[in-house]
């Protein structure tokens, strides 16, 4: 009766799916794969069931994920996220200065550093994303003193000010891997005016 608990244990792990191994996600201001688990984004394929599996090779920019596959962290099954044009994902609304970055996790790796990238003005919204869409530095990053963070932490991060729609990118650097998260924030400014632009 004991082995037969134990082989039963067994095949249930190897039978867990990929969301039980899987790290993390921005939770707030919410992530596009966030926003596909919240249905505020449509027709996002796999990434709904599991917005905290954008992982791949560590070291933005220079290394990372490729070009035009940013978003996807360069997974086929959550393609549906390199998807890129002005009025395809839901943004949130976001002002220049303090502003807080959520991450949720499901598994709190040691962590070597977060770091949050943003998109340069006048980047093209119509065009998949390219490393020449952001920023080469980071406006904010955080240190993670290779320790194990708590199952929810809260960055403070001074955005630099824009108008329009942009894209904030976090990467979430592994200390005990050599893989980092990566998560892009679809956000709107507000133009001179102060007014929104409408999707």
């Amino acid at each position: 009766m004991k082995l037969a608990r134990i082989a039963w244990l067994g095949l249930a792990a190897v039978a867990l799916p990929l969301s039980a191994v899987a790290h993390g996600y921005i939770s707030a201001p919410e992530s596009r794969g966030y926003q596909c688990k919240l249905g505020n984004n449509t027709d996002c394929g796999a990434i709904q069931w599991e917005p905290q599996s954008l992982e791949a090779p560590s070291g933005w920019p220079a290394g990372g994920p490729p070009d035009q596959h940013i978003a996807s962290a360069n997974h086929d099954s959550f393609a549906e996220l390199d998807v890129q044009t002005k009025a395809r994902w839901t943004k949130g609304k976001m002002k220049g200065g303090q502003n807080s970055f959520t991450w949720t996790f499901t598994a709190n790796h040691v962590t070597r550093n977060w770091r949050y990238y943003i998109t340069k003005q006048g980047w093209n919204p119509s065009q998949k994303l390219t490393r020449a869409s952001f920023e080469t530095a980071p406006f904010c990053t955080v240190d993670g003193g290779m320790r194990q963070p708590p199952m929810q932490v809260t960055h403070n991060c001074n955005v630099p000010s824009r108008t329009g729609y942009q894209i904030i990118l976090g990467v979430w650097e592994i200390g005990d891997t050599s893989n980092s998260f990566y998560n892009v924030i679809d956000v709107k400014f507000p133009k001179a005016s102060g007014k929104y632009e409408e999707d």
